[in-house]
């Protein structure tokens, strides 16, 4: 039996161990943390589960199908829960528009403000479908191995205008400046900036309508062990607490994986999950192509980070859904400071995360759990004392969601603790403190992006928000999705 070993069980790495397994390849997966999940973390404190995310759950039907390999039923494991509505956003004048894919009652919100954009509404739709089509359906799990990958899949991307940034192609569409932030903020989600994110990434407006939004009950952690169960259940081995500090190689091939517990084993194949800089200028630091690569990479562009409150509250708050974006008093403006110019702005649009309202079992009976992020420069751009400003933007950001939602929250707070871009460095040996990899523009897509398969070593492979087709959780898992693909051909 072929052997393989999966490093970095973050959602991606789950699926590509999973599929690895259910074909029959006797499958190692490698983790430095104490538990499965990657990015998709929890911890709780007194009673209340605090879940990293990500906390947005689309296409399910990627999901369901690493449980239909195996003729098993991923409800056996987990239980998924629509959230409705999807978005409630919310704008400083206090306007509120609730985002779903409730089609008369979406038309009915666009037509209280903006009733002259129902048309363009209309078209915009239509143009979501298409590229959803050829960008997710056609080339979302297809690797891009060579230039003439690329050069192929152009025409549709010229077609759907794909130089064009998802905020430009959505004003062609409307005009209400409004409704173009509502439905230009999603890409905000993968790590991309709407200004300048590839059109292509409309195509989530799509992936959302479709297959809806939803929560996995206990918290998104609870998911990525789910994964866990099953891969192990199909006899696959999940070694955790032991984090990779090497992938050994000799000329074109890797040969032995090698942890700081000085466990080595020797595999037909190694695929890392990890951070794609990570990846290269540390665990493959031993091979010319490792520092090739990351002298490369150094040259690239990188998501910004995130900073996080979460927070635990005495009290309800039924009239608080799941998702709600607080948008600012800038939008351009603001996305400029921090993908561009790399400051610490006063102003901020806050993403409040309200899981009890779907799910009750996230806090202590009468309790509810929050979490409030915002987007912040990575720490290549802004090289800040995180432990000095944290709880000074903590404090800011917890007085803004009292302003606009919560009068009392500084009364109602039982425990609360903030996560930085220097967690996500110290944690997920994140490049930069990147909270979603490279960053999603036209030149970093596809072919431009990370490869499935490294190019010069034969049996190094990749998987995750690093490479096609990029960051969240469809993302990841349809890159496990294209990596298996390779591997399982190569290991015939």
């Amino acid at each position: 039996m072929k052997r393989a070993c999966v490093i970095g069980a973050g959602f991606g790495g789950l699926a590509l161990a999973i599929r690895l397994q259910s074909a029959g390849i006797a499958t190692t997966l490698v983790e430095g943390r104490d538990k499965v999940g990657g990015r998709g973390y929890a911890w709780e404190r007194e009673g209340f589960t605090f879940d990293a995310g990500p906390t947005v759950i689309t296409d399910p039907d990627c999901l369901r199908e690493l449980w239909a390999l195996s003729s098993h039923n991923i409800a056996d494991d987990i239980e998924l829960m629509p959230v409705m509505p999807f978005y409630r956003l919310n704008w400083p004048d206090g306007t509120v528009f609730d985002y779903s894919n409730d089609e008369p009652a979406l038309r009915r919100e666009i037509a209280r403000f903006a009733p002259q954009d129902l048309a363009g509404y209309e078209d915009f739709l239509e143009y979501s479908a298409g590229v959803y089509q050829e960008g997710y359906i056609k080339l979302g799990h297809q690797p891009f191995l060579d230039f003439a990958s690329m050069v192929k899949a152009a025409p549709a991307l010229a077609h759907y205008q794909a130089w064009r940034s998802v905020y430009s192609m959505v004003s062609h569409f409307v005009k209400d400046e409004r409704l173009r932030q509502a439905l230009s903020f999603h890409t905000l989600l993968v790590g991309g900036n709407p200004m300048t994110t590839s059109a292509i990434y409309a195509l989530i407006h799509k992936l959302e309508k479709d297959g809806g939004v939803w929560w996995a009950k206990g918290g998104t952690n609870k998911l990525a062990q789910a994964m866990a169960k099953h891969f192990e259940r199909l006899g696959g081995v999940v070694r955790l607490a032991d984090k990779v500090v090497q992938i050994h190689t000799i000329g074109d091939r890797a040969t032995e994986v090698e942890t700081a517990s000085g466990w080595r084993e020797r595999f037909d194949a190694v695929a890392s999950n990890g951070d794609i800089m990570h990846t290269y200028r540390d665990l493959l630091s031993g091979s010319p192509r490792g520092q090739q690569m990351a002298k490369s990479l150094s040259r690239k562009r990188f998501s910004p980070s995130l900073f996080l409150v979460h927070f635990g509250l005495e009290g309800t708050w039924p009239g608080i859904p799941h998702h709600t974006i607080l948008f600012g008093p800038r939008y351009k403006g603001l996305l400029t400071d921090i993908y561009q110019h790399g400051v610490l702005p006063r102003d901020f649009s806050i993403y409040l995360h309200h899981p009890t309202v779907t799910d009750p079992s996230m806090a202590p009976p009468g309790k509810s759990t929050f979490y409030a992020l915002v987007p912040v420069a990575h720490m290549g751009k802004l090289p800040i004392d995180w432990d000095e400003v944290g709880p000074v933007l903590a404090g800011r950001i917890l007085d803004e969601v009292g302003r606009r939602l919560i009068p009392d929250i500084r009364d109602r707070i039982v425990t609360q603790f903030h996560y930085a871009p220097t967690d996500f460095a110290a944690d997920l040996s994140a490049h930069l403190g990147s909270a979603f990899s490279l960053e999603p523009i036209l030149t970093q897509s596809a072919w431009f992006r990370g490869h499935n398969r490294d190019d010069k070593l034969k049996n190094v492979y990749l998987a995750g928000a690093g490479t096609h087709p990029g960051a969240g959780l469809p993302g990841v898992i349809g890159s496990a999705k294209a990596t298996a693909k390779l591997m399982l051909e190569d290991l015939k």
